[in-house]
């Protein structure tokens, strides 16, 4: 890389810190966070299965439900600002950690993202 693009990188990255970003990205309306939760998924290897990420809409709220990497492991359910919720599932026993609200709704559940790397 030579040091004109580095510059940039760093201004560009500073400004953001700086000035802060947005909660939502206003394309797509998938917040920020979940976004970067993406990019660290794709900065990795994939996983087996490969990471699904679903929005839950219930009881007037959105969620993100996040898929686990194989065996035995919790799937994450996490507020728009991405704070953990609880497991809804996985683990040793299939039934997740025993700590979700209980929702009075249905849960409308879309797929918003899937890692799709071979």
């Amino acid at each position: 890389m030579n040091s004109n693009f580095k510059l940039i990188t760093l201004v560009i990255s500073l400004s953001f810190i700086f000035v802060g970003c947005p909660e939502k990205d206003e394309n797509n309306e998938i917040p920020i966070c979940v976004e970067k939760m993406i990019a660290e998924k794709l900065s990795i290897e994939v996983s087996n299965p490969p990471t699904q990420i679903w929005k839950w809409e219930v009881d007037d709220n959105t969620y993100y439900y996040i898929t686990s990497d194989c065996c035995d492991q919790f799937n994450n359910l996490y507020t728009s600002n991405c704070e953990f919720v609880c497991a809804p599932d996985g683990g040793f026993s299939g039934n997740g950690d025993g700590n979700c609200p209980t929702f009075s709704g249905e849960i409308l559940k879309t797929l918003i993202w899937e890692d799709k790397r071979n």
